[in-house]
């Protein structure tokens, strides 16, 4: 099995977080449970592969709330007899696998195993997309156009005659884009615009971003 220094449980539940942690237990599985985002934000960790239970939003919260930290850790995503469509969206929220639950102890662990092993094989180029589009979904319409301006190379004055707007008023888009993406100058933008891989070639930045 894929070495794993720390497991993060979240659930709300607190008779099936203790049943998993004591499976996990028994796999040799460390294991930091959590009743919730907010309860892991405010111990949080340094490594690990996070364990959620599929609650309505639970992973977009989750995301969220890593996007706020600046750090990113691989999500597996589980839930009771899951239909095709909540698996999809939570693979499409930031999960890079999915658990039905429930499980024998000894089905949990070899599942989660190879589970583990996916989500630490992902990749930073995929962890960087998954922050970088948490962190696009911040701006506004217009704010997303004068990004896709910046990143095309084009001058304020050249971005505010496409959207028919003033340089002025592109140079307050173009500021407060730079501070809800974290950015402290241009350059960080357009590569945050990129890892969301929403700007793929020069030619299609406005199509992507706009």
């Amino acid at each position: 099995m894929e070495h794993v220094s720390n497991l993060i449980l979240i659930d709300n539940d607190t008779r099936r977080r203790a049943a998993i942690s004591h499976a996990l237990l028994s796999a040799d599985i460390h294991v930091e449970p959590f009743e919730n985002v907010v309860e892991l934000a405010g111990a949080w960790p340094r490594s690990g592969v996070i364990l959620i239970h599929d609650r309505p939003g639970a992973v977009e919260e989750l995301i969220q709330a890593m996007a706020g930290h600046g750090e990113w850790f691989p999500i597996i995503a589980f839930g009771e007899n899951p239909g095709a469509r909540r698996i999809v969206d939570a693979v499409l929220d930031g999960a890079v696998d999915y658990i039905v639950w429930p499980l024998s102890s000894g089905e949990l662990a070899s599942t989660l195993s190879r589970a583990i092993e996916r989500a630490t094989a992902v990749g930073n180029a995929k962890l960087r997309e998954i922050m970088a589009r948490a962190r696009l979904e911040r701006l506004t319409r217009r704010e997303r156009e004068v990004l896709g301006g910046v990143a095309s190379g084009l001058s304020n004055r050249l971005i505010a005659e496409r959207l028919a707007i003033s340089p002025r008023t592109v140079e307050i888009h173009r500021a407060n884009m730079l501070h809800k993406l974290g950015a402290n100058h241009t350059s960080e933008a357009i590569r945050i615009a990129i890892e969301a891989a929403l700007v793929t070639r020069d030619a299609n930045v406005n199509r992507s971003l706009s």
